[in-house]
């Protein structure tokens, strides 16, 4: 499917591999977009994000944070 969004011009997704919990998942993009506007790049914003749901014992597990990639341009 991500094959589609790049044919209609989109230069790169965050996607998820598998089903993903709701809650964490907000707390993700939130934090995401937070490090993006300020001057993160994508890779760096996604990885901080991931990370910042590595620390938080509710979202420890990877269930909650690994299942996400970006795919395309990482800048």
């Amino acid at each position: 499917m991500s094959w589609s969004w790049f044919v209609a011009g989109v230069p790169s997704l965050v996607v998820s591999q598998w089903n993903v919990d709701d809650a964490s998942t907000a707390k993700l993009i939130g934090e995401f977009y937070t490090r993006l506007i300020g001057g993160a790049t994508k890779a760096e914003a996604l990885r901080h994000a991931q990370i910042m749901l590595l620390k938080t014992k509710a979202t420890r597990h990877p269930f909650f944070w690994a299942p996400f990639i970006l795919v395309g341009d990482a800048r």
